[in-house]
């Protein structure tokens, strides 16, 4: 029996963007499996509850190994190149956590593949803690000694880490795409009034941190006639509250929306004036992706993976020339609010745009990948 191992615990993950990422590709990769290959998962020690999660999630996984490392043990073990998987044959990570150790590719057909999603660890590691950087930079290492291939989001993040590591043509290129799970519920209506959204705003999301420049919105929503919502930080979370009152900003002017669950996030988008993602670095951008999908208008950043995907859909700001920064997000934002016309281009554009990232050509170029290797 020929089967592919996916590592799934960036499912179970904080970081929204990679856990929807495994959670969607996964899903594909059994859809779309050959004929007489079957798809297997690996997670490390978690609660029953988790387990259960990933069976309701993932039907037709054919197995879930679990490991009786906890993720933190099982991520200091696989940088240190200890324990295995059960089985041979392919091997899929979501992400760098992977067993990177010697394999014989070409007589016993073991392979590893794992995903770099971006450079943030070089670029900007005061965004990370100390741990997390050498954990990420260590992997990476591994990885050139090890991974017979590196999936990357974007050809931005495939040209940074080639700057960076000598990979050869072992990277490969395979986008993600939008989420299945952020569809309009039927009571949008009573989900807008619960979160008491105003009838025009900005949306964005993220928190107070240098690379995902909600920093520099905040300053520049000065100069924006409507409120901005903010997905992630509480209504009371001591750093937006600061970023806030150091802009000048009346409280009601910005507000935190905290975690939202999948209806009421494309409640939240599809319901805003303008999508705003000031991130100054970014490997790929998927709620972009999603915004485009659900039909509101995007302002990004110029961040060369960010005009990569949108591809002239959204609107881009120049990130050069930080202190001008926030004023230029609001020319744009503003520009979109005034202007009904551009505001429906951009409806459209990326409408359009969102419809060329699939789930079903990520997996397929997946399979490919491990067929040509």
């Amino acid at each position: 029996m020929t089967t592919l191992r996916v590592i799934l615990d960036e499912m179970l993950a904080n970081s929204a963007s990679v856990s929807r990422y495994t959670l969607e590709l996964t899903r594909q990769l059994i859809a779309t499996a050959p004929r007489g290959v079957y798809v297997e998962g690996f997670v490390s020690a978690s609660p029953e509850t988790d387990y259960e999660l990933i069976a309701d999630r993932l039907p037709g996984l054919a197995a879930l190994h679990k490991s009786s490392l906890a993720r933190r043990e099982l991520r200091q073990a696989w940088q240190h190149g200890f324990t295995r998987l059960p089985g041979t044959g392919m091997l899929h990570a979501t992400s760098l956590l992977a067993p990177l150790a010697r394999h014989d590719r070409l007589n016993t057909g073991d392979q590893i593949a794992v995903t770099v999603h971006d450079t943030v660890a070089w670029s900007h590691p005061d965004s990370l803690t100390p741990r997390s950087v050498s954990w990420q930079k260590g992997m990476v290492k591994r990885a050139q000694k090890y991974a017979d291939a590196v999936v990357v989001p974007s050809h931005s993040v495939a040209d940074q880490l080639a700057d960076l590591v000598d990979f050869g043509d072992r990277i490969r290129v395979i986008p993600g795409a939008p989420s299945t799970a952020l569809v309009v519920p039927v009571d949008a209506d009573s989900r807008a009034s619960q979160l008491e959204l105003p009838e025009r705003y900005v949306l964005a999301i993220g928190g107070i941190e240098p690379r995902r420049g909600i920093d520099q919105l905040i300053r520049g929503m000065a100069g924006v006639s409507v409120p901005l919502l903010l997905v992630g930080p509480d209504p009371d979370d001591a750093d937006l509250v600061a970023a806030v009152a150091e802009a000048g900003l009346a409280p009601e002017r910005v507000r935190g929306l905290g975690r939202l669950s999948d209806p009421d996030l494309a409640v939240a988008i599809s319901r805003a004036a303008v999508f705003a993602y000031p991130n100054i670095e970014e490997g790929f951008g998927m709620p972009i992706l999603e915004s485009f999908m659900l039909g509101t208008p995007v302002v990004h950043s110029d961040a060369p993976a960010l005009l990569e995907l949108s591809a002239d859909a959204g609107l881009a700001v120049e990130r050069d020339d930080e202190e001008g920064y926030p004023d230029r997000l609001a020319q744009a934002i503003t520009s979109v609010l005034d202007d009904s016309g551009l505001a429906e281009r951009l409806r459209y554009s990326g409408l359009d745009r969102a419809k060329a990232y699939t789930w079903r050509s990520a997996a397929e170029k997946v399979w490919q990948l491990h067929a040509d290797l």
